[in-house]
C-alpha cells in the first residue's frame, strides 16, 4: 500500500459476501475450476469463513481449487478453519526475511506473525491435516531495496515444502516504480545459478504464470513471474473481479466493466444483495441452472428473471474477454498508464 494510504471505498460500493459467492458460482457454471480470494487482506473480512464455506460448496459443480492471497499477519488464527472450509492453496506475500527490513518496508512489526503462519501451514502439511495445501511465497524483488534477499529466499526452499516466486517489480499507481529498481528474471536467475549451479527448469502447466525451477535435493521450488521482461499474455487465462465488482481481463489494463451494477439492478432494485435477499433467490438460481422448474414458475416468473440476469452477466463477461488484447503494453507505456493501485485490484 502507498505510504499515504488509499481512499477507502464506501461500504455500499463493495461487493457483499453473497454477491461474491453468486459471481463465483456464475464463473464455475461456465467451467472455471480455480478461484482465489485476494485483497486488500481477505483474512480480515468479517465474513471470510462463511464465504469460503459457500464457495467451497461449488466443488459439486466443478470447482477444484480455492485459494487465498494474504500478507500472513492474521492467517495463523484462522488457518485450520479455512482448510476445513476447503481452502487448497495459500499465496503469502513476503518481500524480506530480515525482521528489521520487514518493519521498514511494511511500516509494522509483524514479521514473527508471518513466519508463524508459514510454520503453521507446513506443520499442517506434515501432519497430514492438509496434504494437498499448496504454499507459495510471493516476493517482489527491487534493486537497491531487497535484492540481497534473493539467495536467502532460495535457501528457504532447502528444507521447506513450498514455492518461492520472485516477481518482477511492476508499475501501479502510487508504488513509485522505476525501471532502475526493476530486476529482471534473467538477472535474478544468473545470480541464483552462481550459488546453485544445478538449478533446473521444471515443466510448467500450460496456463501457469510463473517459470518454475528446482534445485536437486531441495524440498521446495522457486519460480519467476516475468510480466515485465518476458510476458505470458498468450497463455494467461486469469480474470479479476475487483472488490467493487468490476471485471478486469488484464492486470495491466485499465478497461473495466461493472458486474455489480448488473447484478443489483436486476435482482435487488439497485441495492446491495445481503444475506436475507440472497436466501430468497439462491435456490431459484441453482434450480434454474440445473434445469429444474421451481414450483409456480412460468415464463414471466422470478426464476425466469434470474436466468435472464445471469445470461446478461455472461454476455457482458464474454464481450469483455473478446476485447482482451493479445498482450499488455510495454514497459515505457505501463510506467505512464493510469491504473489502480495494486491494493485496489487484488493480486
Amino acid at each position: 500500500m502507498p505510504e499515504e494510504g488509499v481512499p477507502l471505498s464506501p461500504q455500499h460500493h463493495l461487493l457483499t459476501a453473497p454477491e461474491i459467492s453468486y459471481i463465483s458460482s456464475v464463473f464455475v457454471s461456465q467451467g472455471v475450476t480455480k478461484i482465489r480470494l485476494t485483497g486488500g487482506e481477505p483474512t480480515v473480512h468479517p465474513q471470510i469463513l462463511p464465504m469460503l464455506h459457500e464457495i467451497g460448496r461449488l466443488r459439486s459443480c466443478g470447482l477444484k481449487e480455492l485459494c487465498l492471497t494474504t500478507n500472513g499477519l492474521t492467517l495463523s488464527r484462522k488457518l485450520d478453519s479455512m482448510v476445513d472450509a476447503g481452502v487448497t492453496g495459500i499465496n503469502l506475500s513476503l518481500d524480506t526475511l530480515d525482521p528489521v527490513q520487514f518493519e521498514q518496508m511494511t511500516r509494522r512489526n509483524g514479521f514473527s506473525a508471518v513466519m508463524k503462519s508459514i510454520d503453521h501451514i507446513l506443520a499442517l502439511k506434515r501432519s497430514g491435516g492438509a496434504n494437498n495445501l499448496k504454499l507459495k511465497i510471493n516476493v517482489v524483488i527491487m534493486r537497491g531495496m531487497n535484492d540481497p534477499q534473493l539467495l536467502p529466499f532460495v535457501e528457504m526452499t532447502r528444507e521447506k515444502d513450498l514455492e518461492v516466486r520472485f516477481i518482477e517489480y511492476m508499475p501501479f499507481s502510487g508504488n513509485k516504480w522505476s525501471e532502475q529498481k526493476m530486476l529482471g528474471y534473467q538477472e535474478m536467475l544468473a545470480t541464483i545459478r552462481e550459488r546453485y549451479p544445478r538449478v533446473e527448469r521444471v515443466q510448467d502447466h500450460p496456463n501457469d504464470t510463473s517459470k518454475t525451477f528446482k534445485i536437486p535435493g531441495f524440498e521446495g521450488r522457486i519460480g519467476f513471474i516475468t510480466s515485465m521482461t518476458d510476458h505470458f499474455c498468450g497463455t494467461c487465462n486469469r480474470l479479476r473481479i475487483t472488490s467493487d465488482g468490476n471485471l478486469k481481463v488484464c492486470l495491466f489494463g485499465n478497461a473495466e466493466v461493472s458486474l455489480r451494477d448488473i447484478l443489483r439492478n436486476d435482482l435487488n432494485n439497485g441495492e446491495p444483495i445481503d444475506e436475507e435477499a440472497w436466501e430468497g433467490i439462491k435456490q431459484l438460481v441453482m434450480d434454474g441452472r440445473e434445469g429444474r422448474l421451481a414450483a409456480g414458475a412460468g415464463p414471466g416468473g422470478r426464476q425466469a428473471h434470474l436466468q435472464e440476469n445471469e445470461q446478461r452477466l455472461l454476455d457482458v463477461i464474454g464481450m469483455a474477454v473478446k476485447r482482451k488484447k493479445a498482450r499488455h503494453a510495454g514497459i515505457g507505456q505501463l510506467e505512464h498508464m493510469d491504473n489502480r493501485p495494486m491494493i485496489l485490484i487484488g493480486g
